[in-house]
């Protein structure tokens, strides 16, 4: 009984999302500063994992029964769990007990002001779900907030000791979670459509939020080609921004993709995600711009 409650939770925070989370703590470090080998990184990097991301996701299906009840593409780890209305009923208490030692510990380890940071998260996180605010039927501002992930790597500076991005690489980084969020709107049209459900994608429709993806995408390109040389990067996403072309030109244009289509489209993320953070890694060039 407890481990399937478990696996339930753990299915909730979406481990086939987690890579946002995790990418973004990463971009702070450099190689040349052992970090693997200090215990507080690892303590870190498993809080971007599943608590951050239980917190992130669990708000989210706490209110949002209805359209995760008719959406195919949930119920799995890879895009979430469909869980029943009293088994989401317990996830805030969950989260704030999950949540607690975290805050505390990362409080006493780093100061106040990683207090107000986690303060900060978890309030946008309130923000964007719960009345009378809400932001995420409140388009296009559902996309403007998911900068609060940027928020992820001033985690990761101030818990490791690191020095400040640059304002440049927290640029590239917000337009990827605006990218990254806009994806999933994307997949989730019919469903929040049949909900009732607000966003860019219901409002605009698909060609339209692919177009936007585009836009968001070049503007990436361009910012990690000329601003930081990082061509290995940018090939990642030029490829992935003629693959949108035909997408939208070609193969899908205006039709919604199965649900095998969108796993599939979730496991290619996550291993670009994965080669992109090694060389991220590597190469430390989104430390390092030129302009």
């Amino acid at each position: 009984m407890f481990k399937n409650i478990l696996l339930k939770d753990i299915k909730i925070s979406r481990p086939g999302l987690w890579f946002p989370t995790v990418w973004i703590y990463l971009v702070p470090f450099s190689l040349d500063t052992s970090f693997w080998e200090q215990p507080i990184f690892w303590i870190g990097l498993f809080f971007v994992t599943f608590p951050l991301n239980y917190l992130v996701y669990g708000l989210n299906d706490y209110n949002d029964i209805a359209s995760d009840k008719i959406n195919d593409r949930k119920g799995n780890f890879l895009f979430g769990a469909k869980a029943s209305q009293e088994h989401l009923a317990a996830v805030p208490k969950k989260i704030a007990i999950i949540l607690l030692p975290f805050i505390i510990y990362f409080t006493i380890r780093s100061g106040i002001y990683m207090l107000l940071l986690l303060v900060f998260m978890i309030a946008i996180n309130i923000i964007y779900n719960f009345r009378p605010f809400r932001i995420k039927e409140r388009p296009p501002f559902e996309i403007c907030i998911q900068i609060g992930y940027v928020f992820t790597a001033l985690f990761s500076v101030l818990l490791n000791d690191l020095e400040m991005i640059p304002w440049q690489t927290i640029l590239y980084l917000t337009l990827f979670a605006f990218q990254a969020h806009i994806a999933g709107e994307i997949m989730d049209i019919e469903p929040d459509r049949l909900a009732n459900k607000k966003t860019t994608a219901t409002l605009i429709g698909r060609k339209n939020t692919k177009y936007l993806m585009l836009v968001l995408l070049v503007l990436e390109t361009y910012i990690l080609a000329v601003w930081f040389q990082d061509y290995v990067l940018a090939g990642f996403l030029g490829i992935f921004s003629i693959w949108l072309l035909l997408d939208v030109f070609i193969f899908f244009k205006e039709k919604p993709y199965s649900v095998a289509q969108m796993k599939l489209f979730g496991i290619a993320m996550n291993l670009s995600a994965f080669a992109s953070m090694l060389w991220a890694l590597y190469s430390g060039k989104l430390l390092h711009p030129i302009f």
